[in-house]
């Protein structure tokens, strides 16, 4: 066995990022950088600044501090506890990220097999956090009506009537775009050396028809409110800002945002005040209980198409997922509307 040498958790997590760049998809690299700064917080925290002193008692303990949400935390504010799957992959990555350690002799080669993973049952790791479909459609009457052809309504238009995920709809370029056809079409396209990756890279590749309405909604948009850009790769992005392509995280506040339902109907479900509520705060949007991020928009897409009952091939073609994955992540029907669903396909 080698001689441990010392080693700065900020500076291990630094190099083990760097040493999977080449490997990991952009959004898991970024994953895997806020998950570990969770971890750099808590050897802060415990005054532990050298890898070698960890043993098992510190890792339970970090993983309780974690496990009842102390990370990142605003003054004020009281921790929640996080879910069984988020922190499962918490430590699944700390896993991945010692075990980087035991390579450049800063931890023993088995000490990641002290991390234990939590056990979760078959529904823990599924979000039951969805767009209702008629709340969709009141979202985007809205939009039509008092912000047509702006980004936002661009953003969650695409959202909707794809059923994309972010990064997809983040990806596209002006050329992935053909309107001047008999049917308009979005065609989303991998390429991760331009930073611009999609989940399944090239077999998620594919066209998806749009209706008339939209195409003519984007044709105003680039027309319009699009701001001219490019990005640093030269690309000409659909979805810009004046820094060139939009952030991801920008896609999800403006989501966060027009879900509100105080933004769409002017009233407050929860019984706040909008005038001193938070979530009117546009940094604070996600804390409103009815908002709902890009994830949850593809959710309802998915349970809309299900209700009408459109061929599971289509629907997984369309959305670029498994059947396993739509029916366990994204179907929000309820075990007695399937039923219903069902009776109507049997022969009494």
């Amino acid at each position: 066995m080698s001689k441990l040498e010392p080693l700065e958790p900020e500076l291990a997590v630094q190099m083990y990022l760097d040493a999977r760049r080449d490997e990991l998809a952009d959004w898991t690299l970024k994953s895997h950088k806020y998950r570990l700064s969770a971890f750099v917080q808590w050897c802060e925290e415990s005054d532990i600044d050298n890898l070698n002193d960890l043993n098992g008692r510190d890792l339970y303990r970090f993983r309780v501090w974690r496990r009842e949400g102390n990370f990142d935390v605003d003054d004020g504010e009281e921790p929640k506890p996080i879910a069984p799957v988020t922190l499962k992959s918490q430590l699944t990555t700390l896993r991945a990220f010692l075990r980087f350690c035991a390579d450049v002799n800063a931890v023993p080669g088995d000490f990641y097999e002290r991390v234990a993973l939590p056990k979760i049952s078959g529904t823990d790791d599924v979000s039951d956090s969805t767009l209702e479909p008629d709340r969709a459609t009141a979202i985007l009457d809205y939009l039509y009506r008092y912000h047509y052809a702006s980004r936002k309504h661009v953003e969650f238009a695409l959202l909707w009537e794809t059923g994309a995920r972010m990064g997809a709809i983040r990806g596209l370029d002006l050329r992935d775009l053909d309107l001047d056809g008999r049917k308009p079409t979005v065609r989303y396209v991998h390429r991760p050396n331009e930073g611009t990756p999609i989940k399944n890279g090239e077999r998620g590749e594919r066209y998806n028809s749009i209706s008339d309405r939209v195409g003519k909604m984007l044709e105003a948009y680039i027309e319009g409110p699009r701001v001219e850009a490019t990005d640093e790769f030269g690309r000409k992005p659909l979805l810009t800002t004046y820094n060139g392509r939009i952030s991801a995280s920008a896609i999800r506040q403006d989501v966060y945002s027009v879900t509100r339902p105080c933004w769409y109907s002017k009233e407050c479900p929860h019984n706040r005040e909008i005038s001193t509520c938070e979530a009117v705060e546009i940094n604070h949007v996600s804390k409103c209980p009815s908002s709902r991020s890009p994830h949850d928009v593809r959710k309802g897409v998915v349970t809309l198409y299900r209700r009408e009952e459109v061929p599971r091939r289509v629907v997984s073609d369309r959305l670029d997922a498994s059947d396993a994955v739509l029916d366990k992540h994204y179907d929000r029907r309820g075990e007695r509307e399937r039923a219903e669903q069902r009776r109507n396909h049997l022969p009494w």
